[in-house]
Protein backbone atom coordinates (compact mmCIF):
# COMPACT_ATOMS: atom_id res chain seq x y z
CA UNK A 1 0.00 0.00 0.00
CA UNK A 2 3.00 2.54 1.04
CA UNK A 3 4.53 1.37 -2.09
CA UNK A 4 1.32 2.17 -4.22
CA UNK A 5 0.26 6.10 -2.84
CA UNK A 6 4.58 6.16 -3.02
CA UNK A 7 4.20 5.50 -6.68
CA UNK A 8 1.08 7.62 -7.79
CA UNK A 9 3.30 10.66 -5.71
CA UNK A 10 6.19 9.71 -8.10
CA UNK A 11 3.90 9.57 -11.19
CA UNK A 12 2.51 13.36 -10.23
CA UNK A 13 4.87 14.91 -8.99
CA UNK A 14 6.57 13.63 -12.48
CA UNK A 15 4.39 15.37 -14.48
CA UNK A 16 3.87 18.40 -12.25
CA UNK A 17 8.23 18.39 -13.18
CA UNK A 18 7.65 17.42 -16.87
CA UNK A 19 5.50 20.54 -17.11
CA UNK A 20 7.29 22.47 -15.59
CA UNK A 21 10.34 22.16 -17.65
CA UNK A 22 8.15 22.38 -20.69
CA UNK A 23 7.22 25.93 -19.75
CA UNK A 24 10.87 26.80 -18.99
CA UNK A 25 12.09 25.38 -22.36
CA UNK A 26 9.18 27.47 -23.99
CA UNK A 27 10.09 30.56 -21.84
CA UNK A 28 13.80 30.36 -22.59
CA UNK A 29 13.87 29.68 -26.04
CA UNK A 30 10.90 32.43 -26.58
CA UNK A 31 13.49 35.16 -24.56
CA UNK A 32 16.22 33.79 -26.47
CA UNK A 33 14.26 34.53 -30.09
CA UNK A 34 13.28 37.68 -28.98
CA UNK A 35 16.74 38.57 -27.69
CA UNK A 36 18.28 37.95 -31.10
CA UNK A 37 15.20 39.23 -33.53
CA UNK A 38 15.70 42.41 -31.30
CA UNK A 39 19.89 42.93 -31.38
CA UNK A 40 18.97 42.54 -35.14
CA UNK A 41 16.78 45.37 -35.55
CA UNK A 42 19.72 47.59 -33.52
CA UNK A 43 16.87 48.13 -30.26
CA UNK A 44 18.61 45.12 -27.83
CA UNK A 45 16.55 44.65 -24.89
CA UNK A 46 17.64 45.22 -21.67
CA UNK A 47 16.59 42.55 -19.97
CA UNK A 48 17.53 39.87 -22.26
CA UNK A 49 20.92 38.55 -20.34
CA UNK A 50 19.70 38.41 -16.85
CA UNK A 51 16.17 36.62 -17.82
CA UNK A 52 17.77 33.80 -19.89
CA UNK A 53 20.57 33.17 -17.35
CA UNK A 54 17.10 32.49 -14.91
CA UNK A 55 15.65 30.89 -17.00
CA UNK A 56 18.68 28.33 -17.89
CA UNK A 57 19.35 27.90 -14.37
CA UNK A 58 15.72 27.08 -13.31
CA UNK A 59 15.38 24.49 -16.15
CA UNK A 60 18.99 22.87 -15.21
CA UNK A 61 17.18 22.33 -10.95
CA UNK A 62 14.04 21.68 -12.32
CA UNK A 63 15.31 19.26 -15.28
CA UNK A 64 17.45 17.41 -12.99
CA UNK A 65 15.12 16.64 -10.26
CA UNK A 66 13.21 15.63 -13.39
CA UNK A 67 15.88 13.11 -14.53
CA UNK A 68 16.61 11.74 -10.99
CA UNK A 69 12.88 11.01 -10.54
CA UNK A 70 12.74 9.21 -13.27
CA UNK A 71 16.54 7.60 -12.69
CA UNK A 72 18.03 9.27 -15.71
CA UNK A 73 20.14 11.36 -14.13
CA UNK A 74 24.28 10.35 -14.81
CA UNK A 75 25.48 7.54 -13.02
CA UNK A 76 27.37 4.02 -12.81
CA UNK A 77 25.27 1.56 -13.49
CA UNK A 78 27.60 -0.63 -15.40
CA UNK A 79 30.06 -0.58 -12.80
CA UNK A 80 27.14 -0.76 -10.30
CA UNK A 81 26.02 -4.23 -11.96
CA UNK A 82 29.37 -5.51 -12.75
CA UNK A 83 29.49 -5.86 -8.90
CA UNK A 84 28.63 -8.40 -6.34
CA UNK A 85 25.38 -7.45 -4.28
CA UNK A 86 26.89 -6.72 -1.29
CA UNK A 87 29.12 -4.26 -3.06
CA UNK A 88 26.09 -3.59 -5.13
CA UNK A 89 23.72 -2.79 -2.11
CA UNK A 90 27.15 -0.83 -0.50
CA UNK A 91 27.81 1.45 -3.24
CA UNK A 92 23.65 2.63 -3.52
CA UNK A 93 24.18 3.39 -0.29
CA UNK A 94 27.45 5.14 0.05
CA UNK A 95 26.15 6.73 -3.30
CA UNK A 96 22.95 8.20 -2.17
CA UNK A 97 24.37 9.51 1.18
CA UNK A 98 27.27 11.66 -0.86
CA UNK A 99 24.00 12.43 -3.41
CA UNK A 100 21.82 13.82 -0.65
CA UNK A 101 24.95 14.99 1.06
CA UNK A 102 25.94 17.34 -1.07
CA UNK A 103 22.15 18.22 -1.85
CA UNK A 104 21.65 19.56 1.46
CA UNK A 105 24.58 21.87 1.23
CA UNK A 106 23.26 23.11 -1.77
CA UNK A 107 19.94 24.09 -0.04
CA UNK A 108 21.62 25.45 3.06
CA UNK A 109 23.74 27.36 0.79
CA UNK A 110 20.81 28.88 -0.71
CA UNK A 111 18.96 29.44 1.70
CA UNK A 112 21.98 31.57 3.15
CA UNK A 113 22.07 33.23 0.03
CA UNK A 114 18.22 34.05 0.85
CA UNK A 115 19.27 36.36 4.02
CA UNK A 116 22.47 37.81 2.05
CA UNK A 117 19.86 39.10 -0.92
CA UNK A 118 17.56 40.55 1.53
CA UNK A 119 15.58 42.69 -0.64
CA UNK A 120 17.57 43.64 -3.62
CA UNK A 121 16.08 43.60 -6.61
CA UNK A 122 16.99 42.51 -10.53
CA UNK A 123 19.42 45.03 -12.17
CA UNK A 124 17.70 44.86 -15.87
CA UNK A 125 14.32 44.31 -14.02
CA UNK A 126 13.86 46.32 -10.58
CA UNK A 127 10.22 45.06 -9.80
CA UNK A 128 11.65 41.60 -9.87
CA UNK A 129 12.72 40.40 -6.47
CA UNK A 130 16.33 38.56 -6.70
CA UNK A 131 14.98 36.04 -3.66
CA UNK A 132 12.36 34.91 -6.12
CA UNK A 133 15.13 34.21 -8.83
CA UNK A 134 17.35 32.57 -6.90
CA UNK A 135 14.54 30.32 -4.87
CA UNK A 136 15.47 27.73 -7.14
CA UNK A 137 18.31 26.64 -5.34
CA UNK A 138 17.52 25.65 -2.16
CA UNK A 139 13.75 24.00 -3.72
CA UNK A 140 15.55 22.53 -6.28
CA UNK A 141 17.85 20.69 -3.97
CA UNK A 142 14.91 19.91 -1.82
CA UNK A 143 13.17 18.72 -4.60
CA UNK A 144 16.14 16.46 -5.66
CA UNK A 145 16.52 14.91 -2.31
CA UNK A 146 12.54 14.23 -2.21
CA UNK A 147 13.07 12.17 -5.99
CA UNK A 148 16.31 10.72 -4.45
CA UNK A 149 14.39 8.84 -1.69
CA UNK A 150 11.11 8.41 -3.60
CA UNK A 151 13.37 6.02 -6.18
CA UNK A 152 15.28 4.34 -3.73
CA UNK A 153 13.16 1.53 -2.60
CA UNK A 154 13.23 0.58 -6.68
CA UNK A 155 16.63 0.63 -6.73
CA UNK A 156 17.28 -1.56 -3.79
CA UNK A 157 14.42 -3.61 -4.92
CA UNK A 158 16.09 -3.63 -8.17
CA UNK A 159 19.72 -4.95 -6.97
CA UNK A 160 17.81 -7.61 -4.36
CA UNK A 161 15.96 -8.90 -7.76
CA UNK A 162 19.46 -9.21 -9.65
CA UNK A 163 20.92 -11.39 -6.68
CA UNK A 164 18.15 -14.20 -6.45
CA UNK A 165 18.35 -16.29 -9.86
Amino acid sequence: MLGMNRHRFRDKLAVFLEKLVLALVVALATVVIMGVFFRKIGASLVWYDEVASILLAWLTFYGSVLAALKQEHIGFSKIVDAVGIRTRKFLIVVGKVAVIGFLILVAWSGWTVFGVLGGEMLVSLPWMPQRLTQSVIPIGALLFILAELIVLPDIWASAEEAETP
